[in-house]
């Protein structure tokens, strides 16, 4: 996915600031470095093999980005994401994946149907048998589909950032809980309204998906989970 850096020229994850800042986000989203953990950048720029420019670079975005603070003549430091941060990218992404099935409504292709139903056979006849192992791929991918069925490049590439986020979240403070059956269901009400067109269902369904994968997560520990 492409990030825009602080010139506003595109920065993706093969130029060299943009390995470095792709890398330094994964590892604070992957639970790496604790909250108020000092970010060196002699240090990270040794472990990555690069200068200190780069790294830098990447520090401004982050702190744009809310997951750091740099205070001046003291270094940056790790703020990561909290409670409050977990439940504004959910409430959030809610409303964006409501409006993507609305716009998928009008949008969505044939072939984009097709895997769209495939998806959820899939995970139907695997969340029957048990095999709780095949969902979160089918999850990921069903999600995948809505972006690119709604028609948008800057709402996919919305909801795309939202739902790495939302990925990483979610295997730190809930590795191996999964909403398998009820999430299954969800799925399956948004294909049909997709499928029918029915735009009002569509996106009271799709918002209400992500509203109730929150309250599992919330359910299942997630406040002990960010406040250990």
């Amino acid at each position: 996915m492409e990030k825009y850096n602080l010139k506003g020229e595109v920065n993706d994850k093969f130029s060299l600031r943009g390995r470095v800042y792709h890398k330094i986000r994964e590892d604070i989203l992957d639970g790496r470095y604790n909250n108020n953990d000092e970010l060196r950048e002699i240090a990270i720029g040794e472990e990555l093999g690069v200068s200190r420019t780069p790294v830098r670079e990447a520090f401004r975005q982050l702190e744009l980005e809310g997951l750091i603070k740099i205070i001046p003549n003291k270094g940056a430091y790790v703020t990561g994401i909290t409670v409050k941060d977990v439940k504004d990218i959910y409430m959030i992404r809610s409303k964006l994946e409501g409006l993507a099935a609305r716009w998928a409504c009008d949008n969505i292709t044939q072939q984009q149907m097709n895997e769209m139903e495939e998806n959820v056979y899939l995970s139907e006849f695997h969340a029957s048998r048990g095999h709780y192992e095949q969902l979160p791929e089918l999850d990921n991918r069903f999600h995948v589909i809505l972006y690119e069925a709604c028609g948008s490049k800057m709402l996919e590439q919305l909801l795309r950032e939202y739902h790495e986020y939302v990925l990483r979240v979610r295997r730190k403070t809930l590795t191996g809980v999964i909403r398998s059956g009820q999430s299954t269901e969800e799925h399956k009400k948004i294909m049909e309204a997709i499928s029918l067109k029915d735009k009002d269902k569509a996106e009271k369904a799709a918002n209400e998906h992500i509203v109730n994968a929150y309250k599992n997560m919330e359910k299942n520990g997630l406040y002990e989970a960010y406040n250990s």
